[in-house]
């Protein structure tokens, strides 16, 4: 039987795909048939996510973006939309911890986590639904947190920037569905990052949640009927307080 690939001629552009969260998405929106482009700071690393997808028989084009710089993001987009005609699936993943508690945080730390995920995630949203206005469609999926709908002690900063991506992705959502494009949020808790080339054995001994679980829930969320959006998913370890 052959079997069918659910992202087949989707064009996908996945940032922060270098590693954890975001290259597990890339290389699972790979084989589900999506072309893919690989995006985040680390070039090379990205050259290594894209040739896992095309040994794997995907199709898959590395570039090189620092999130927080709009031209950059403008010209990911445009050169994604000249390269394979259009966007249909843009997954804003990129993101960095930091701050701690609030009396010890210096403004500079505040700023650089606030301007990679929230002020990142606008530059991704702006530049991708301008190119999927113009072609009818699309979905964005913007990369939140547990601690982008709680808070607690030492994750002002990081919260701060995580519930920013909820009120941007909540108003981009109202803005966009007249035109057919769904935006929506996965809200990961204790994610194992650093084990997404690991065996599954490896990834369950952990503890923590598989990378590959956030992959399938964006492949979910990607793969919606066309009257149907699903606005947030919290994604927590089982056992994980409520």
């Amino acid at each position: 039987m052959v079997q069918v690939k659910r992202l087949a001629d989707k064009v996908a552009v996945v940032t922060g795909a270098s590693s954890g969260i975001g290259k597990a998405i890339a290389l699972r929106f790979g084989e589900e048939g999506a072309r893919v482009v690989v995006a985040a700071r680390r070039y090379e690393l990205c050259q290594t996510v894209a040739a896992q997808i095309r040994e794997g028989g995907g199709e898959a084009w590395a570039q090189r973006v620092d999130v927080t710089d709009e031209e950059q993001v403008e010209a990911l987009i445009d050169q994604a939309v000249a390269q394979y005609g259009k966007l249909d699936i843009l997954v804003n993943n990129a993101g960095i911890a930091g701050g701690g508690h609030i009396a010890k945080t210096s403004t500079a730390a505040f700023d650089r986590v606030l301007n990679t995920n929230l002020r990142g995630t606008f530059f991704c949203c702006r530049a991708g639904i301008r190119h999927m206005i113009r072609h009818g469609g699309g979905t964005i999926i913007n990369m939140s947190s547990v601690a982008g709908v709680d808070a607690w002690a030492g994750t002002g900063t990081y919260s701060a920037s995580k519930h920013g991506i909820m009120g941007l992705t909540k108003a981009l959502a109202d803005e966009a569905r007249a035109h057919q494009i769904r935006v929506c949020a996965i809200c990961p808790g204790g994610v194992a990052d650093e084990l997404v080339d690991a065996s599954p054995e490896e990834i369950d001994q952990s503890g923590k949640i598989s990378p590959f679980d956030i992959a399938e829930t964006a492949i979910y969320l990607a793969t919606l009927g066309p009257h149907a959006i699903v606005h947030r998913i919290i994604v927590d370890r089982l056992g994980a307080e409520w």
